[in-house]
């Protein structure tokens, strides 16, 4: 089996413009490189990853393809495309499909001042436009009025594969399963939804465990089956609240309990299949 990190991050503060990294985020207001990363992945025993886009700009997604080109590793990008502009989103996808790591692309919804960005109507008839190119849409449901409209989303566009990430960040240092449990549930009723089992670790308390993630982890597994779910480190942003290490053995320790093919799906077998890597 494969080993799979579905969510990890580069950024180089001096040749792209990251509007929402500031120097209140701490250690990582920085650059991350890839040399960094690899050797965190070979201690890991991770075969590849999949790199997801940190801007909502075309310089973020050409820094990434080409990072892409240099390091095998990097099974796949998700990149960005202006889905305000349905020919300019067929125009650009058009250009990416051509590279043969280009799997989608991402918007960072939670920083746009209107919670109903990601359904208006000029979005929905791009993502319409981004499934009939056979990609991916991930969505950044971190927020309760984000999660809410993949139903939404799931219906306009039926056949169009979106990724939650982060598994739209549960209430974990709470202790809580709330709203976010039915509306985690709800996202599942479309067999086109998966989420990522990734960026737990801030999302929970600063001494977190793997008993910490466990429920949040098992009701995932509950409502979607580990043929839709797939980990993810959330490098560099993990490291806010552990490092790689940490993520990575915690996750599994909270699996230790399911069978050996639930296992398997959720660390590389299912981001395999749907990354086509």
């Amino acid at each position: 089996m494969a080993k799979i990190d579905t969510h990890q991050h580069f950024w180089n503060l001096s040749e792209v413009d990251y509007p929402w990294l500031v120097p209140e985020y701490g250690p990582i207001y920085d650059t991350f490189t890839p040399q960094q990363l690899e050797p965190q992945l070979k201690a890991a025993g991770i075969d590849k990853t999949v790199l997801v886009q940190s801007a909502n700009s075309y310089e973020d997604t050409a820094s990434m393809l080409v990072q892409s080109d240099v390091y095998d590793w990097i099974g796949a990008v998700i990149g960005w495309v202006d889905l305000l502009n349905p020919d300019a989103t067929n125009t650009r996808l058009e250009m990416y499909k051509q590279h043969p790591k280009f799997r989608g692309m991402r918007h960072l919804i939670h920083t746009e001042p209107d919670p109903d960005w990601v359904v208006q109507e000029v979005v929905i008839e791009s993502l319409k436009v981004l499934a009939a190119h056979n990609l991916i849409f991930e969505v950044v449901a971190v927020f309760p009025n984000h999660l809410k409209h993949v139903p939404t989303l799931a219906e306009r566009v039926p056949e169009l594969r979106m990724v939650i990430d982060h598994l739209a960040k549960p209430p974990i240092a709470d202790q809580v399963m709330g709203d976010w449990a039915d509306q985690f549930k709800a996202a599942a009723e479309s067999p086109n939804v998966y989420a990522k089992v990734s960026g737990l670790n801030t999302a929970a308390a600063a001494d977190w465990t793997a008993a910490d993630l466990k429920p949040y982890i098992d009701y995932a597994i509950e409502h979607y089956g580990a043929q839709r779910l797939m980990f993810g480190s959330d490098w560099p942003v993990a490291i806010l609240a552990g490092d790689y290490a940490k993520v990575w053995a915690e996750t599994n320790t909270a699996l230790a309990g399911h069978d050996q093919a639930t296992i398997d799906a959720i660390l590389g077998d299912t981001a395999v299949k749907l990354y086509a890597i």
